[in-house]
């Protein structure tokens, strides 16, 4: 019902019954479609699904594999059913063949990618697809190509799945750009040309010339010329119809031979061949006279000008002749008979040429020897040439020769080629090699091709390690030098320390490790006393006095354990006597252990004390027991170290020289090579001073120091080979330097030198002391190379009798010709040379003819101009020259005529007047050279070339003459340059402090960190070494934090024995009760010797800090006494809750009867982290790379530390984790490198290079090479910022040879035709600058030049031309290429190259004749680096109707094309109906307005009533009372108007009403803006009448202060 409603909705027509058919017929329609839609609905389709091809499988690789995939049926919604709701013979396939790839098909096949199809337009392949109506940056497009997979070997076609499984398809498509098409870009027109006649109709000419050609189907160029008529002035007279007209010269064309001629004449007279019979026999007569040594010699002299002249051996020179052709052409261009022409003068219509030859050489000669007589397969190889040799030059344009000369290389081979052998030289049997390589010589740098090695290298130098010692042990006891002989009677005390390290150079430069004390009474094992037995009571009572049995061991002097027997000798121990307390006898405490020895000897003033103390720990009962002791007998003293306080010990001296030991046979010399120290050769002997020192005083004779410590004097060492001076041979002799200038017989000298490889060591032979020799060249030095002698001009030969006999003057032999010249290959010396090595040496061959004229009888002939007469003085009198008449011109009355004729020229002396100015800035600060120090091997040093200091600055000069011309700088000044002292500063690196001390360790415990500092004591400047890393903090510090380890036992607690007690409850009587104890404790640093020194209390481990106060019960008589509690046995390992721990205390006093003692022992349970703990070992991190004590880079070692860790984190003493035998596995140090701060280093200074520009004023000399040879690394000092200098070029005038401008063609005896235009080349002079114009000079300052122009050798100075005849249509000569040009669009490169065009443009003389002109012509090409341009359109000013539209390019250049036509401004403009009132005029929008200074009146219609004058508001100023206004200016028709753009510029038109009467908008705008003002003023004239409140006081005082508040102090307040 919807769709029914819908289309009832849509076509329904209200009324009749006809409506209601139609509304029946389309709800029947509607019924029809729903009873459709259901019966498709109750038949659902099943289509066959199918999922992708699976991958290829088989058992090979190949096309006999096999792939499938999955195919089901599906509901037409998409749900999956059965298979058989699917027609099974539409079931597509589930397998196919397929090709299996493996990886070896990469090899086999691979994408082939074919060539890019033409760029399609996007819109002609989409139909949807608009093409843009204005084209501006181009069409988009797409191109196509064609992509397959190929088999490589075959090229056949393959499955595009066998490519892609090794890399994906290439695209098919990309995006291409259609560029926009460009117009033809003409110039503007040039001014119109002279009428073409001077009488008569004739016409004028204006062309113009292409500027971009056509491009990508632009429109093509429009014509380049236009003509307009002109009539001067009638003609007077008869018009002269007919010219004459001469062709091009023919063809050379060599004339016939003389016996051809004379073949066609008849036989001449008898009379005549006998004269010449005579005349014959007359020479033969003549030549007869001279002897054969003369005629020898005129021979000889004959073959060898024969060698040189034409017709010889090189120069076959032909002299031809060439004729052209003369016709008569009447104004149209037809040529008519030869006579209706006039000829003023006979016409020349032949003339002399040279045939034309190519060059002609013959073949490749035999290979010469090669340049290496000794065979080496390693070494370089030798070379051998072969040459050709000129039969026949080319002549008159004719082929040039080909290469005359063929190298390659080669190595002698054959059984006689010996091998090129190692020579070694020895000055005598007793010396070694003094030097070897005789194919290893010097040679020139610029042979060697390769890249040269490197001249420096990074190099390690391994920093001395110093000997590091332990402590010192404590003293010893007092034992005999030697258990063995105990016969001396003679004992020392000794004191011993260790080596920790192992130093450089072993441990010979150790200090000592031994001091003695002499002692009396030494003994080489004794007794030691480890411990007293319990007290036993005597007579085996319960308590009283008792013995104490000791438990003694032996040991020797340095405390290790021995067997008992051998303290046979020794005093044993007695027994100890002691009190075992009764109940009532006074009960006091152990002695401590003695303390440690007040001083380590005894002297006057010293002696060593120990002391021991108890306490009391019960008091007796009254008068029944034993009394206790007072405080005096506490405290027990006893003496110690009683020795004398003299220390000895033996001190050494540094090892001397290893020198050869002759007690050594010389079969053990090689024996210092078994380690593989190649550099030791034997085995030599080093002595040292050893003596016996006592501390503090000096040497003392030897007994007193123990003998058998006494260090070793003598000991064997390592001799170093001995290395002898090696140096290479003498170079090659350089050669004798050439010199081209005159007397350069003067003895030049050749150098040679040898380089030194290896210099001389421990002992080995010395290097000789010459290595450079200089001897004087054997032969004067002559320039190298060759050059052309130029041989006299023959006479001028005419044309053959037989060419000109018929023409008219033929009779006289006089006319034009041509001479002909040889040229001969000279050495520099004037030797005679091979023409060959001319042609590869020498500059190009000079002309071999000219054309000449051989006067005739009434032709006047002078002589060359001699030179210019010397002046006296610059500026001073005239100087001339002179010619002369030669021959029979003297004769002659015309040639006398000096008018015609000049025999003389007079010019004033030059004025030679210089004054220089300064060029360009001044150069780099340059140090002087030389300040290099060369090393014995020729190698740089470092630091070694000056970086600083004074040098010099240079600016160039350039020197003018009096005429504003550049000349030689030497005119002004000896050097050419304005020099100045200049300062480099010198490079000043950062300075630092020395490194303080260490810092105390940063725990007392395990490992920590220990600090040193530096403070910056100077900041670097001018490039030196910066300064390292700074503290954030404080920039003016350098730190270096090391880890450290500390001992657990290196700070402990002593406490003294406890107080008395002060009982505080105290029973007076029995002197018993609860009391308080106290004692010192104190931190204390544990030596080797014990606590020696109080430290602070933070250094030792609070937690293990005794209790220095205990509050306790003092046991009353009779009352058991005890010990104090003995430490706690250690808790069992692992710790667990179950575990307990228990400590002890001993009874000292039994209780009396009915008393008992108290437990003597306690237990507790184990509590992890409490009194139980677990220990592992922990390892730090990796310490920074620590190096040797004065080292700063280089090898060092990195450092961890172990620590024991207690369970509770705390780091304890390593014996902890020792004691349970935790295992280490770790490596503790390791070997690293710290980069060493290395300096740039630059190589030397290269040779200055040539100026870029020869001449002129833009040379610049950079002195490049200062290439960093190494970089800076670490904090290294930086590179040096100039790595470049420069130091300007001499100013040198540059000379050059210039053309003048072509002469206009001339027709020579013609009135049009081919004729010639000449152009001269003279010698310029400028400052290469391209600011200034060239002067002329002499052409003798351009002699050193080589001929040519704008660097083209080929100087042309003649050049055929066409004389267009008159009224002939012709085109002009080609314009010069225009700039490059891009296709840009606003300036941004489209990508499609550049271009530059010439063009030709048509010129025609008469208007009959414009139908036979030939087509305008057009060159285009590409070329790089072009321009851009853009194009706009310019209009002027309108001009009533009208005005000017063109189009500009964007260099200013007005153009015709370019400009896109749909953007062109309209240039006319009309109205309708036409503006006829006064003072109108139609404005742009099409509308007739008023000019300016009037304003319109309209009329209901909206058309143009009137135009009224607006009045004008003068606002007076202070410079000008005729002042503009700013909106509204007067029209003053009394002045031109200059512009009338309409409504444009200043004016206001002021019309309330709009054309169809109504308000305009703005009027409403005033009317408001008056409302607000008047409301605006109303405001302020009440506020400014009403009267004020009177303020308050206290309101005054809140504003008076701020003001109090803002005062800051200032006086100008």
């Amino acid at each position: 019902m919807g769709l029914a409603g819908r289309a009832v909705g849509t076509l329904g027509v209200s009324g009749g019954p006809l409506p209601s058919l139609w509304r029946m017929a389309l709800l029947l329609l509607s019924i029809r479609e729903l009873h459709a839609q259901s019966a498709v609905e109750t038949k659902p389709m099943y289509i066959w699904q199918t999922g992708p091809w699976g991958r290829c499988m088989g058992s090979e690789c190949g096309p006999g594999g096999s792939q499938s995939r999955a195919v089901w049926c599906a509901h037409s919604e998409g749900w999956t059913t059965l298979h058989t709701n699917c027609d099974q013979a539409e079931r597509p396939d589930n397998q196919q063949s397929c090709f299996r790839v493996c990886d070896w098909h990469k090899d086999q096949y691979d994408w082939q990618l074919g060539a890019w199809n033409q760029c399609v337009s996007v819109a002609m392949r989409s139909a949807g697809v608009q093409r843009p109506a204005v084209c501006t940056r181009g069409e988009q497009g797409i191109q196509t190509r064609e992509v397959g997979c190929v088999q490589k070997a075959e090229g056949e076609p393959a499955e595009d799945a066998i490519c892609e499984y090794f890399e994906p398809k290439p695209r098919l498509e990309q995006a291409c750009l259609i560029p926009c098409p460009r117009d033809c870009v003409v110039s503007e027109f040039s001014l119109w040309t002279h009428c073409s006649r001077t009488c008569g109709m004739g016409l004028q000419n204006r062309i113009r010339f292409v500027l971009a050609p056509p491009l990508f189907g632009g429109a093509f160029c429009p014509n380049l010329t236009e003509f307009q008529t002109c009539q001067p002035g009638l003609c007077e007279g008869k018009e002269s119809l007919h010219s004459l007209r001469v062709g091009p010269w023919g063809p050379c064309l060599v004339p016939m031979p003389r016996k051809a001629r004379q073949a066609d004449k008849p036989p001449r007279g008898k009379k005549k061949e006998k004269m010449r019979e005579k005349v014959r026999e007359r020479l033969r007569e003549r030549g007869k006279v001279k002897d054969p040594e003369t005629r020898e010699l005129i021979k000889k002299k004959r073959n060898k000008n024969r060698q040189n002249r034409p017709g010889g051996k090189f120069w076959d020179l032909q002299v031809g002749y060439q004729t052209r052709e003369v016709t008569c052409v009447h104004k149209s261009g037809h040529v008519e008979a030869l006579g209706l022409c006039s000829q003023e003068s006979l016409l020349v219509t032949f003339q002399a040429c040279v045939m034309t030859k190519d060059c002609d050489v013959t073949d490749w000669s035999e290979w010469s020897t090669c340049s290496k007589e000794c065979y080496d397969p390693n070494g370089p190889k030798g070379e051998r040439i072969r040459t050709k040799k000129v039969s026949q030059f080319p002549i008159n344009g004719g082929a040039d020769c080909p290469e005359l000369e063929e190298k390659e290389p080669c190595s002698p081979q054959g059984d006689g080629v010996p091998p090129c052998i190692v020579q070694e030289g020895q000055l005598s049997d007793s010396v070694v090699i003094v030097y070897v390589f005789v194919s290893l010589r010097p040679m020139n740098n610029d042979l060697c091709l390769s890249i040269s090695p490197n001249t420096t290298q990074l190099c390690h130098i391994s920093c001395p390690v110093e000997c590091e010692v332990s402590s010192w042990s404590a003293w010893g006891p007092c034992t005999f030098e030697n258990c063995q002989d105990q016969a001396a009677k003679k004992g020392f005390k000794l004191r011993k320390r260790r080596i920790a390290n192992e130093p450089t150079g072993g441990t010979g430069n150790c200090p000592h490790l031994v001091e003695a004390i002499p002692c009396e009474e030494p003994v080489c094992f004794d007794w030691l006393l480890a411990a007293l037995e319990e007290c036993v009571p005597d007579n085996e009572r319960p308590c009283g006095p008792g013995t104490q049995n000791p438990r003694v061991q032996c040991v020797d002097s340095d405390g290790e354990y021995v067997e008992r027997q051998l303290c046979r000798d020794a005093i044993l121990p007695m027994p100890v006597i002691c009190e075992v307390p009764c109940p009532k006898d006074c009960a006091l405490s152990p002695w401590t252990p003695w303390s440690l020895c007040s001083h380590t000897c005894s002297g006057k003033n010293t002696e060593g004390l120990q002391t021991r103390a108890r306490s009391i720990l019960a008091y007796n009962a009254g008068e029944g027991g034993l009394h206790c002791p007072n405080n005096s007998a506490l405290q027990e003293v006893r003496n110690c170290n009683d020795h004398p306080c003299t220390v000895y010990h033996w001190q050494t001296g540094l090892w001397g020289q290893c020198i050869e030991d002759s007690s050594i046979p010389a079969t053990n010399a090689s024996a210092g090579r078994t380690r593989g120290d190649a550099a030791s050769c034997s085995v030599g002997m080093q002595t040292r001073k050893v003596i016996c020192v006592r501390v503090n005083v000096g040497q003392v004779p030897p007994k007193k120091c123990p003998e058998s410590f006494r260090p070793d004097t003598v000991r064997p060492c390592l001799l170093p080979c001995k290395r002898d001076c090696v140096v290479t041979p003498y170079s090659e002799w350089s050669p004798c330097p050439s010199t081209c200038h005159a007397g350069g017989n003067t003895k030049k000298k050749q150098s040679r030198k040898r380089v030194m490889i290896q210099i001389p060591a421990n002992g080995g032979q010395d290097c000789p002391e010459v290595l450079n020799q200089e001897r004087e060249c054997d032969a004067p030095s002559v320039c190298q190379g060759c050059r052309w002698k130029i041989h006299k001009w023959r006479r001028c030969q005419l044309i053959p009798w037989s060419v000109r006999q018929d023409s008219p003057g033929a009779q006289e032999t006089c006319g034009p010709g041509l001479q002909v010249r040889a040229v001969s290959c000279r050495k520099q010396d004037g030797g005679q040379a091979d023409i060959e090595a001319c042609l590869k040496l020498a500059s190009s061959m000079p002309l071999l003819t000219q054309h000449c004229q051989l006067p005739c009888q009434d032709d006047c002939q002078l002589s060359s101009w001699s030179k210019f007469s010397s002046c006296t003085a610059d500026c001073v009198g005239v100087r001339t020259r002179k010619r002369m008449l030669v021959g029979k011109s003297k004769k002659h009355d015309q040639c006398k005529n000096t008018q015609v004729y000049p025999q003389s020229e007079t010019q004033y002396c030059p004025c030679n007047k210089y004054n220089s100015q300064p060029v360009g800035n001044w150069s780099d600060c340059v140090l002087p050279e030389g300040g290099r120090v060369e090393s014995q091997l020729g190698m740089k040093v470092q630091g070694d070339i000056k970086e600083c200091g004074q040098g010099y600055r240079y600016q160039a000069m350039v020197c003018y003459d009096q005429d504003n011309r550049i000349v030689e700088t030497s005119r002004c000044n000896s050097h050419g340059y304005i020099e100045e002292a200049c300062i480099i500063p010198c490079p000043s690196d950062c300075k630092l402090s020395e490194w303080s001390n260490w810092s105390r360790c940063s725990k007392s415990c395990g490992s920590g960190v220990k600090v040193r500092s530096k403070w910056l004591r100077e900041k670097p400047y001018n490039g030196g070494r910066p300064c390292p890393k700074l503290d954030h903090v404080n920039q003016a510090q350098v730190y270096e934090v090391v880890p450290c380890l500390s001992d657990c036992g290196q700070y402990v607690w002593v406490a003294e024995p406890w107080s008395v007690w002060k009982v505080s409850n105290v029973d007076l009587k029995d002197n018993c009760g609860e009391g308080v104890q106290t004692r010192k404790v104190r931190c204390m640093l544990n030596t080797i010797d014990g606590p020696s020194e109080q430290a602070e209390d933070y250094l030792c481990d609070p937690e293990e800090m005794p209790l220095g106060a205990r509050n306790s019960q003092l046991p009353c008589p009779e009352d058991c006494v005890l010990s104090d509690w003995a430490a706690w046995v250690p808790c069992p390992l692992p710790c667990s809750g179950n575990s307990t721990r228990e400590r002890s205390a001993d009874p000292l006093r039994q209780p009396g009867e009915e008393k008992q003692c108290p437990p003597t022992q306690e237990t507790e349970l184990c509590r992890l982290n409490s009194n139980c703990f677990h220990y592992s070992y922990n390892i730090t991190d990796w310490s920074t790379c620590q190096l040797s004590e004065r080292a700063v880079c280089g090898n060092g070692i990195k450092t961890r530390m172990l620590d024991c860790v207690r369970s509770d984190g705390k780091s304890v003493d390593l014996k902890f984790c020792r004691e349970l035998g935790l295992e280490r596995k770790w490596q503790m140090n390791s070997s690293c490198v710290v980069e060493c701060p290395i300096n740039c280093q630059l190589s030397d200074w290269s040779p200055w290079s040539e100026c870029t520009s020869t001449c002129g004023l833009a040379g610049k000399c950079l002195r490049r090479g200062r290439a960093a040879v190494q970089a800076p690394r670490g904090d290294g000092r930086p590179c040096a910022a100039q790595l470049e200098q420069w130091k300007p070029c001499l100013v040198k005038p540059c000379y050059s040879w210039s053309y003048s401008a072509w002469s206009q063609c001339k027709s020579e005896g013609a009135r049009c035709g081919e004729g010639l235009r000449f152009r001269n080349v003279s010698c310029f002079v400028s400052d290469g600058s391209g600011q200034q114009g060239s002067s002329l000079v002499d052409d003798e300052l351009c002699g050193d030049l080589e001929p040519s122009v704008d660097g083209d050798p080929h100087v042309v100075l003649q050049e055929a031309c066409t004389v267009p005849c008159p009224g002939e249509c012709y085109l002009t000569d080609w314009t010069v290429w225009s700039p490059c040009q891009l296709s840009c669009v606003r300036g941004d490169d489209l990508g499609f190259g550049s271009v530059q065009v010439r063009s030709r443009a048509v010129v025609a003389q008469d208007p009959e004749n414009l139908l036979q002109c030939p087509e305008q012509e057009l060159e285009a090409r590409p070329c790089t680096e072009g321009q851009c341009f853009e194009y706009k359109w310019q209009t002027g000013p309108w001009r009533a109707s009208s005005r000017q539209v063109w189009c500009q390019r964007s260099d200013g250049l007005n153009v015709t094309g370019g400009c896109p036509v749909t953007a062109e401004p309209m240039a006319d403009r009309s109205c309708d109906p036409p503006c006829t009132k006064p003072r109108s005029l139609c404005t742009e929008t099409g509308v007739c307005g008023c000019e300016e200074g009037y304003t319109e009146v309209v009329m209901s219609d909206g058309l143009l009533d009137q135009c009224t004058v607006i009045p004008v508001l003068e606002i007076p100023t202070g410079g000008d009372n005729r002042a503009d206004v700013k909106t509204i200016r007067a029209f003053n028709p009394a002045q031109p108007e200059a512009s009338s753009p309409g409504r444009a510029g200043r004016t206001w038109f002021l019309q309330p009403f709009s054309p169809d009467g109504k308000l305009k908008t703005w009027v409403y705008g005033v009317a408001a803006g008056a409302f607000v003002l008047l409301v605006f003023i109303v405001s302020m004239t009440y506020l400014a009448c009403k009267k004020p409140k009177k303020p308050q006081r206290r309101q005054m005082n809140n504003r008076l202060k701020p003001l109090t508040l803002a005062y800051d102090g200032d006086a100008d307040m």
